[in-house]
């Protein structure tokens, strides 16, 4: 059964098909020529639109790429000598609030040595009177006990002379017994 699809089925013949032909088109020497031509055509043409159109637009954003580039360089020298200005104020700002310090902690350390030197030298005053007073003091009693060792002498020498002796001593032999200090 052969339907109508079968019917309308008819051979075409095409250009470089025949029965005889051996291959693909592009290695048939015959058709060289005309394919050249069509290469060298279109090689022209792809050459003017490159030359033309696309070699300046790319050249035209490498252009604009390093003039963004450039700038940006630029911008971040500038941005950097005026970091380094900053630090520079900075250091010399912290340089000078180090010695207003140093400077504050010496007056301070100065004043306060003064303060302690003076108390010192009224503690000192102060002590050495004391000091005085107090030796005028025990010298008084040194006197005041001295002068009266004499008489404590001559009552011991007469109550010693008295339980020995059983007889009491006189006051001439008291006194050359025990002589008095001056």
């Amino acid at each position: 059964m052969q339907g109508p699809a079968a019917e309308t089925h008819e051979e075409t013949g095409a250009p470089g098909h025949e029965e005889g032909s051996g291959g693909l088109p592009q290695f048939d020497v015959a058709m060289w020529p005309g394919q050249m031509a069509w290469f060298l055509i279109f090689f022209v043409i792809v050459f003017i639109l490159m030359s033309r159109v696309f070699v300046p637009r790319i050249g035209g954003t490498i252009a604009e790429r390093e003039g963004k580039i450039a700038g940006d360089v630029a911008e971040a020298r500038r941005l950097k000598e005026e970091a380094d200005a900053q630090a520079a104020a900075a250091a010399a700002d912290t340089a000078q609030a180090r010695a207003q310090a140093m400077k504050l902690a010496s007056e301070a350390r100065a004043k306060a040595q003064a303060e302690i030197s003076a108390r010192l030298a009224e503690e000192e005053a102060r002590l050495a009177q004391t000091g005085a007073a107090a030796e005028t003091r025990i010298a008084a009693a040194r006197d005041a006990a001295m002068a009266s060792v004499g008489d404590i002498a001559a009552d011991a020498a007469k109550a010693i002379v008295d339980k020995l002796t059983g007889k009491s001593p006189t006051p001439a032999e008291l006194a050359s017994a025990a002589p008095a200090r001056a």
